[in-house]
C-alpha cells in the first residue's frame, strides 16, 4: 500500500492511499471525521482484482484543511482529484456514512469512467433532504462541545454490546479532526438532497448496512431503478471495521461477476 499526495481543484492537498494495479479501481471513501484508515482491511482482500484508491477528504486525516468552500460537492472534487492522479479508466465508488453522498456526487463527475455506487451503511433514504435548521444546529453543537457532540455521536453508531476498544479506537481517530472543519463541514451540509442527485445516476447503487436504522428498499427503487441493499445484523456503523471478514466478501459479492 502506497501513500501519495494530489491537489484538489481548489488547490487542497488531498492525501490518498493506493494499492494494485489494475485497470478498474475500488475507491474507498470515509465519513465524517474518519480518515483513510477506516479502509485499512480492505486493500490486500481486494488489491489482486482491483487498483483500491482510499482518499482522505479535505479536512480529515493527512489532507489540506486551507479550504474556504467546504460542502458534499467539494468532497467529491477530492474523490476525484485522487483517480485523475491514477489516471483510472473505471471505477466503482464506495463510501461509508456522508461518503455515499461523496461517492454519488464523485460518480456523476467521473462520468462514463462510474461503474457502479456503494453504500456502507448509509443509503437508508435516497430521497432525503438534509433539513437546514437540522445542519445548523449541529454545526452549532460541534463548534460548542466538540467532545462531549462526539461522544453522542458514537453512542448513537454503535450497539451497546460493541466493543470498547473498537468503539475507543474510532473515537480517538475522529477526535483528530478539528472542530472549526466539522462545524463548516456540517453546516455546508444545509438543503442537500440526496435524491436529486442520485437520480441522475446511470450505474447500479447498492448499499452494506448495519441494521441500526431501517434501509427502505422499495422506496429507495423509486429513486434508483436499479438499487439493492444488504443487511449486516446486529452491526452499527463502521461494518468494514466490526465485521471485517463478512463486510469483505459481500463486498466482493457485488463487485466481481460470479465464478463460473
Amino acid at each position: 500500500m502506497l501513500s501519495r499526495t494530489t491537489r484538489s481543484t481548489d488547490g487542497v492537498a488531498i492525501s490518498y492511499s493506493v494499492s494494485g494495479a489494475a485497470d478498474t479501481a475500488l475507491v474507498l471513501i470515509h465519513g465524517g471525521l474518519a480518515d483513510r484508515s477506516f479502509w485499512d482491511g480492505q486493500h490486500e482482500p481486494f488489491a489482486d482484482r482491483f487498483r483500491v484508491i482510499a482518499p482522505d477528504l479535505a479536512g480529515h486525516g493527512e489532507s489540506g484543511r486551507n479550504r474556504e468552500k467546504w460542502g458534499i460537492a467539494e468532497f467529491a472534487h477530492d474523490v476525484l482529484a485522487a483517480i485523475d492522479a491514477e489516471r483510472v479508466s473505471r471505477a466503482v465508488f464506495v463510501g461509508n456514512s456522508l461518503g455515499g453522498v461523496v461517492a454519488i456526487e464523485a460518480a456523476l463527475l467521473a462520468g462514463t469512467r462510474a461503474t457502479g455506487v456503494i453504500g456502507v451503511d448509509t443509503f437508508q433514504d435516497l430521497s432525503r433532504r438534509i433539513d437546514p435548521q437540522w445542519a445548523n444546529e449541529q454545526a452549532d453543537a460541534w463548534g460548542r462541545d466538540f467532545a462531549g457532540t462526539l461522544d453522542r455521536m458514537l453512542g448513537a453508531l454503535f450497539h451497546p454490546d460493541a466493543a470498547p476498544s473498537l468503539v475507543a479506537g474510532v473515537r480517538r481517530r475522529m477526535a483528530r479532526t478539528p472542530g472549526e472543519v466539522v462545524a463548516a463541514m456540517f453546516r455546508s451540509f444545509a438543503g442537500y438532497d440526496t435524491g436529486a442527485s442520485a437520480r441522475q445516476l446511470r450505474v447500479p447503487v447498492r448499499c452494506i448496512n448495519g441494521d441500526l436504522w431501517a434501509t427502505d428498499t422499495q422506496a429507495n427503487r423509486e429513486v434508483v431503478a436499479d438499487f439493492d441493499a444488504v443487511i449486516l445484523p446486529h452491526t452499527g456503523h463502521f461494518p468494514m471495521l466490526e465485521r471485517p471478514d463478512e463486510f469483505n466478501r459481500r463486498l466482493a459479492e457485488l463487485v466481481l461477476p460470479p465464478k463460473s
